[in-house]
């Protein structure tokens, strides 16, 4: 076994890790623009060029596949309570599933109704950038480990992988800013769409004191993940499976410690992206502009679909961009963008971004299932 891609992997993951904890305002800035998830991609694949090495055949990428990416993956859904999200009420729930929808969606109402055009003949299929599209919906509801298992699924090259990543890094952190603005905009919306509402979501319920300990949590996730390996060879249906328990494990075991399990996920996909960026090459980058126009009004009309839906349910425009965040932007900045509007909905929009993380994988699924019989026919 080769130890150096081990070795870069766990420096890069270490490194970035601490260096986004490090409250210093020029690293604080830095990670505003330039994510944890992207160094963690970047980094090894120039440790990588600095030696004149390719990581890109050896052991580690088939470790990830089998653990690290797994591991996530029941992490990450075990997260996830459902006694806290019926709090937040059906009609913003549906409002962010509407959302949701429409990402997973509009490639594919694109690719069936202009499938002679330019994007879609020369770009999408001439050039494979339709692989590229099941990771923007994976960042866009799952987050990062959606974004790196549909990417495994789809088989999605590494050339259109990064051209993806950093158009996603580019316009998510636009769209932040746009959602910061926005949602102090809420009141007069209201008043524009003559949307009367003024219910407020439930409070969640306090969380047990007793948790168990990470350890245990450990031991669990990992055990479930070695069942699964022992008893499936398809990696889809791994995935699948894994979902499944780890939303079990988190619903049905008294005192399941949420909070670890969500920290765990996060670190297991610093160590993903790393192992991903082993394979990476700068000359591989490369600029498609029809396909930023397509990005961007994919985005603008996700929101504007969600808009036409809080209208419909007579439900406070508030309830679209922080949506929108806990869609396209996750944990960290939903409930930033919150704030901004009302601080006591902060911990509701936790609760949807996580519902985000843990549907984004299927929503991807979809997404590809689509796509294939358009694309590949």
């Amino acid at each position: 076994m080769n130890l150096i891609p081990w070795l870069i992997t766990a420096f890069t993951v270490t490194a970035v890790y601490f260096l986004d904890k490090w409250e210093n305002r020029h690293l604080k800035s830095l990670f505003d623009w330039v994510p944890a998830i992207l160094l963690a991609y970047l980094i090894p694949a120039i440790i990588s060029a600095l030696l004149g090495e390719s990581f890109a055949s050896d052991d580690i990428h088939q470790y990830s596949k089998s653990y690290f990416i797994p591991l996530a993956i029941v992490a990450v859904m075990s997260s996830l309570s459902l006694k806290q999200l019926r709090s937040i009420g059906w009609k913003p729930i549906l409002v962010f599933v509407s959302g949701s929808f429409w990402i997973a969606l509009f490639p594919v109402a694109i690719a069936y109704l202009f499938l002679d055009s330019y994007l879609v003949q020369e770009v999408w299929q001439a050039q494979t950038y339709w692989k590229g599209l099941p990771p923007v919906v994976g960042s866009w509801i799952g987050g990062s480990t959606s974004q790196l298992v549909l990417k495994e699924i789809v088989n999605c090259p590494e050339n259109i992988f990064l051209t993806i990543l950093v158009l996603d890094n580019i316009l998510v952190n636009i769209w932040t800013i746009l959602m910061f603005q926005g949602i102090k905009k809420s009141n007069k919306l209201n008043a524009w769409l003559r949307v009367t509402s003024e219910t407020m979501p439930e409070e969640l319920g306090s969380s047990e004191k007793q948790q168990m300990h990470p350890i245990v949590s450990v031991l669990i996730l990992l055990g479930t993940v070695l069942l699964t390996n022992a008893l499936l060879e398809n990696f889809v249906a791994k995935i699948i499976v894994l979902s499944f328990a780890g939303l079990i494990w988190s619903n049905l075991i008294k005192g399941w410690n949420f909070s670890f399990v969500l920290k765990l996920g996060s670190i297991l996909i610093l160590v993903v992206m790393a192992v991903l960026g082993l394979k990476l090459t700068f000359g591989q980058f490369q600029m498609e502009m029809s396909l930023l126009v397509f990005l961007v009004i994919w985005l603008i009309s996700h929101f504007i679909l969600m808009l036409l839906v809080a209208k419909l349910l007579n439900v406070n425009t508030a309830w679209v961009p922080i949506a929108s965040m806990a869609n396209v932007g996750g944990i960290a900045t939903a409930p930033a963008v919150t704030a901004a509007y009302e601080e006591k909905w902060m911990p509701h929009a936790i609760i949807l971004a996580i519902l985000s993380m843990a549907t984004g994988t299927f929503w991807g699924m979809l997404t590809i299932y689509l796509l294939e019989s358009i694309m590949v026919s």
